[in-house]
C-alpha cells in the first residue's frame, strides 16, 4: 500500500474509532466519512462494508488481548491470569458501545469478517480457563464458549447507563463464581 493510502486508511480508522466510542457501532458510515473530511465513496473504497471497517478497527485490539492471554499463561498463576484477562476483555468491550452484539453474532458466522478474530480471542480465553481448571482453581463445568458469553453479558451491563456503575463489581462477582478457591 502506498504511503499516502496507508495514511488515509489510518486516519479513517482513527476517526471511526472516535465515532464508535461516542455513538456506538451503529454510527452512520456517512457521519464517519464526514468527520474524516472524505466522501463516503472514499471510505467505502477502503472499507466496503461496516463489518470490514470494524474488523480493521478491532483487529489490533483482538491481537493485543490474545497476546495478553499468551503472556499471562506463562507469567501469572492460573487463577490470576484468568481473572486479569477477563477484566481486560470486559474493559475493552465497553470501550466500543455495541461491539459485543457484533462479536456474539460473528462467533457463529464463518462468513463474518470478524469471525476469525473472535474465534481466536475465545480460544485464548479458553486456554486460560483450561489452565485454571487443570490447576483446580476454576470450575470445570464451564468452557471457552461460556467464558465468551459471560464477557458479552458483563460488557452489555457496561453499555447500560443505569447499570454501568455496577459493572466492575459484577465482574468481581462473576470472577468469584468461576474460581473455586
Amino acid at each position: 500500500m502506498r504511503a499516502d493510502a496507508r495514511k488515509n486508511r489510518d486516519h479513517l480508522l482513527a476517526v471511526a474509532g472516535s465515532a464508535i466510542t461516542e455513538q456506538g457501532v451503529e454510527v452512520s458510515l456517512r457521519d464517519i466519512a464526514r468527520r474524516a473530511d472524505v466522501g463516503l465513496a472514499t471510505l467505502l473504497r477502503h472499507f466496503p462494508t461496516r463489518e470490514a471497517l470494524l474488523d480493521a478497527l478491532l483487529r489490533a485490539s483482538f491481537e493485543e488481548l490474545t497476546a495478553k492471554a499468551d503472556e499471562l499463561e506463562t507469567a501469572s498463576s492460573p487463577d490470576d491470569a484468568l481473572v486479569s484477562w477477563l477484566r481486560d476483555c470486559v474493559a475493552w468491550t465497553t470501550e466500543y458501545r455495541g461491539v459485543t452484539e457484533l462479536m456474539a453474532a460473528a462467533i457463529d458466522d464463518p462468513e463474518s469478517a470478524l469471525h476469525a478474530a473472535c474465534v481466536t480471542l475465545r480460544a485464548a480465553g479458553a486456554r486460560l480457563l483450561t489452565r485454571a481448571q487443570s490447576a483446580g482453581q476454576a470450575r470445570d463445568d464451564i468452557d471457552g464458549a461460556d467464558l465468551f458469553a459471560l464477557i458479552a453479558a458483563l460488557a452489555w451491563l457496561g453499555d447500560q447507563p443505569s447499570l454501568a456503575a455496577r459493572a466492575g463489581h459484577l465482574v468481581d462477582v462473576v470472577a468469584g463464581a468461576i474460581l473455586t478457591k
